[in-house]
């Protein structure tokens, strides 16, 4: 599967790029070669992860995963994480599909994992991106980060430190077109950590649709105005290598808005795409998606 996604990259690499796919972390010395490989001779753009791994709760920040951090810190890589199901998959409601509400809280679960643990410390090269503008997490950072100072659970970081931490993640916008969300976000993330995602094509399109046109509208909004061109330029320098496409940002249409749902930056949209699609074909998870919708 990567060999065949670095071919597809390779035959247009000006609009193509490809994350890695990986064996299971606990699959220790199988997922550090595949790493090597995929960055070292097929040249990926980054690797994926999924939030946690196994029939218990090895989330990213399990030491057991310790050198896997190591080697991607070594190669200062672009990392992407995506959730998974809970070791619980029992439904709450019958009615409301784990993706729905679960899967942000998943990512959420996890980045805190990584920031606790210290493996977002210790491994300060890696560029950690988050799907679904962080899930919780720009919501609920202040929470942990204020109350761990007065509990028994110690873990050697100030407040100070762990919001630093916290706030160091990249976030795609992935089903998160929100005035609510993207509010949150601009307030919680570093400056150039906001990257464009659609979650297509796993999500219902008219869902993909409707994010879109809420993150177009506030694009265009006092607040969000300078999102729209920061998202493509975040991406360039997170991908430098795309920064040499002659591919440009879209112009405004003649109602004098660029329509997010039509254009998607183009390589860049294309291009997250693409390596998602992969990356969840490869693991074979697509059916678990929205099977219950």
């Amino acid at each position: 599967m990567n060999e065949e996604a670095a071919q597809l990259r390779d035959s247009s690499p000006d609009e193509y790029g490809f994350f890695a796919s990986l064996p299971s972390l606990l699959q220790e010395e199988d997922a550090i070669n595949e790493i090597v490989y995929c960055l070292d001779v097929l040249k990926a753009d980054g690797v994926t992860l999924f939030t946690r791994y196994g029939s218990d709760n090895h989330y990213l920040g399990h030491p057991n995963f310790a050198r896997i951090w190591a080697t991607l810190n070594e190669r200062s890589a672009v990392v992407f994480v995506h959730p998974t199901h809970a070791v619980d998959t029992n439904l709450v409601n019958s009615h409301l599909p784990q993706p729905m509400i679960d899967y942000p809280h998943e990512t959420t679960r996890t980045a805190i994992d990584l920031v606790m643990s210290k493996t977002v410390r210790n491994n300060p090269k890696c560029k950690i991106i988050l799907s679904h503008a962080g899930g919780t997490l720009p919501y609920l950072a202040l929470r942990p980060a204020m109350m761990l100072p007065h509990t028994p659970f110690q873990v050697g970081m100030t407040p100070e430190t762990f919001l630093e931490d916290a706030r160091s993640f990249y976030f795609d916008l992935a089903l998160s077109g929100t005035r609510y969300q993207l509010g949150a976000l601009l307030d919680f993330a570093k400056p150039g950590h906001i990257l464009f995602g659609s979650d297509y094509p796993y999500a219902p399109s008219a869902a993909i649709e409707q994010m879109n046109r809420g993150l177009d509208d506030f694009t265009w909004s006092s607040e969000g105005k300078e999102l729209y061109h920061a998202m493509q330029a975040n991406a360039l320098r997170l991908f430098p290598r795309l920064a040499k496409s002659s591919l440009s940002v879209p112009t405004a249409n003649k109602s004098g808005k660029v329509a997010l749902t039509n254009a998607y930056f183009r390589s860049i949209i294309v291009w997250f795409a693409v390596s998602s699609l992969l990356c969840l074909l490869s693991l074979r998870m697509a059916p678990l998606y929205w099977s219950r919708f």
